[in-house]
């Protein structure tokens, strides 16, 4: 794995950070990337002062140009994209009479369409290399449904349908396309939502409710990712690897 190149987006913090993290320790390049440039960079170099490879690189996913000029600069500075893992996302909460056009729009262009530019950004390295993994992050919301989330809801749902149909028209090229949604985890967006009096109760009520009876941590999810990069993982496509401690079962 240490001769390959990982892109994460969303690598600042929560999950994608988590993600960026274990993948550097299992000797893949990592380039963390996120809207927050100054937080990436931040990011990859604790990652090289732990004795990882990691380049921070500005990136917004919901800019076509934008991705391309991230993506061409992480081949200038680790090589060819090998790993995508994407993780960049915006949550929402909105009754939905009260969701604008522009709201909804938003949450596509970042959740969804994001995801789409760098997977058809990726997938020429990959496809040149005869090997590659997708992973997107998706969310459990997405197969319960969610009040007073419509739009992200329906992002989220896009990026599953995104995933499954790229899983078998890329599978042949040696690439994998697989999906974790979310459970219940523990992150920075959770917390801020928490403040804001959006989940109905606390964080801790919430994962009293879990099967598990405790929240998800970031590091649950990247230890799954990094399963699903791996070569032991190469039986494995079109998939929708839920972890929520035992939610939305």
């Amino acid at each position: 794995m240490n001769a390959r190149v990982a892109v994460v987006t969303g690598g600042a913090s929560g999950i994608g950070l988590a993600v960026a993290q274990r993948l550097a320790r299992d000797g893949v390049r990592v380039a963390v990337t996120d809207l927050n440039g100054e937080a990436a960079r931040a990011a990859a170099e604790k990652i090289t002062a732990e004795g990882g490879t990691a380049a921070g690189i500005e990136l917004d996913v919901g800019d076509r140009a934008a991705v391309e000029r991230g993506f061409d600069e992480v081949r200038r500075q680790l090589g060819p994209v090998a790993i995508l893992v994407n993780s960049a996302g915006k949550e929402g909460y909105r009754r939905f009479l009260n969701i604008s056009v522009e709201a909804w729009e938003q949450l596509l262009r970042i959740n969804l369409t994001g995801t789409f530019h760098c997977c058809q950004v990726a997938v020429p390295d990959m496809i040149e290399a005869r090997w590659g993994r997708i992973v997107n992050i998706s969310s459990s919301s997405a197969l319960g449904g969610q009040p007073f989330m419509t739009h992200y809801v329906a992002s989220k749902a896009g990026v599953i349908g995104l995933t499954k149909a790229l899983a078998l028209e890329l599978g042949p090229e040696g690439i994998t396309v697989n999906t974790i949604p979310p459970g219940f985890i523990d992150t920075p967006m959770l917390r801020r939502s928490e403040e804001r009096g959006l989940l109905g109760d606390s964080v801790d009520h919430h994962a009293s409710q879990t099967p598990v009876r405790r929240p998800g941590r970031p590091e649950d999810i990247a230890a799954t990712a990094a399963f699903l990069v791996s070569d032991e993982a190469g039986y494995i496509t079109g998939q929708v690897i839920a972890v929520s401690g035992g939610r939305n079962t």
